[in-house]
């Protein structure tokens, strides 16, 4: 990816080296394998605040924990989401890993922008926070485990970079567009919820089964993938990408399908509990997104 001297977002708050206190109760989640406890994050569903949607995305694509969302729905009472009372330094980052996501977000925002503009509506640049082990968002705390995540309660993206380490290392996706991917992922969720899809994904989600609800959250990161490949379309379109690049995303995509990570995590696979869609969804999705160019090819809820 051509993306060194390109324009870099100053939406970039950089809390690296801060921690995020502690952590809620309620259910859990891990990587796949983890033996250790798992940590709750907070959902204030019970109470309020953010309910099912705040949920369902503050996990974010929960790539590598092959766990059901419904399990930290339905499982104890978690305690409320907490506003974010962190700050960290804004602008552009001063490192390299730091310049990079600059860049990329930069990118998704002229796409975003561009697209919004021509529907006639105006898009809201997010926020992308990076972190380092833990941090506090509008969706309550999380750790680095939880993976990149999107909370709609601040519409900010949340990305420690160890994070791309271990998708290069344990999950084989290098590549700096893999990155670029992840993060344009988590900008999709964005996009969907200033279109309004969450809301009515939240609704529709409190009167459906739990096999019901997991279909429903399938759909909706399959359509975060189908928009990732239509901002790669974009980015392919200034002559940003280089080759091999869309072969990066479609790897990252297929390393984290539900089917992949269950097999390597419990040696089977149960397609009922699917979240977030099988390895030949994810890239099939992205692949569309990415050939067609259009928001109208990534509805994955008809």
């Amino acid at each position: 990816m051509r993306w060194r001297g390109r324009q870099q977002s100053s939406n970039i708050e950089d809390r690296r080296g801060q921690g995020g206190g502690g952590f809620g109760r309620g259910g859990g989640f891990g990587f796949p394998g983890s033996s250790g406890p798992r940590i709750g994050l907070p959902t204030g569903g019970r109470g309020g605040g953010m309910g099912i949607v705040g949920l369902l995305i503050v996990v974010g694509i929960l790539w590598f924990a092959g766990i059901n969302p419904l399990e930290l729905l339905n499982g104890g009472g978690g305690s409320p989401a907490i506003n974010n009372q962190q700050t960290g330094r804004t602008g552009s980052p001063t490192d390299e890993e730091g310049q990079f996501v600059a860049v990329v977000l930069a990118e998704t925002e002229d796409t975003w922008g561009r697209l919004f503009q021509e529907g006639g509506q105006r898009y809201r640049e997010p926020t992308l926070v990076l972190f380092s082990g833990q941090v506090n968002s509008a969706c309550g705390f999380a750790s680095a485990a939880t993976g990149p995540f999107y909370c709609p309660g601040d519409q900010k993206l949340y990305i420690d970079l160890t994070f791309f380490d271990e998708l290069s290392r344990r999950f084989g996706a290098p590549g700096d567009f893999a990155q670029a991917y992840v993060i344009a992922h988590e900008v999709g969720h964005h996009v969907q919820n200033l279109l309004g899809i969450l809301p009515d994904v939240d609704r529709a989600r409190r009167q459906s089964s739990r096999a019901e609800a997991n279909q429903l959250s399938v759909q909706l990161e399959l359509q975060a993938d189908c928009l990732a490949g239509v901002w790669a379309h974009d980015a392919d379109a200034k002559g940003i990408l280089e080759v091999g690049d869309i072969d990066e995303a479609l790897a990252a995509a297929t390393a984290i399908g539900d089917d992949t990570l269950q097999r390597q995590s419990q040696g089977y696979v149960v397609p009922d509990s699917f979240t977030h869609g099988t390895s030949a969804q994810r890239s099939q999705w992205f692949k569309r997104g990415y050939q067609d160019g259009s928001v109208d090819a990534c509805d994955t809820f008809s």
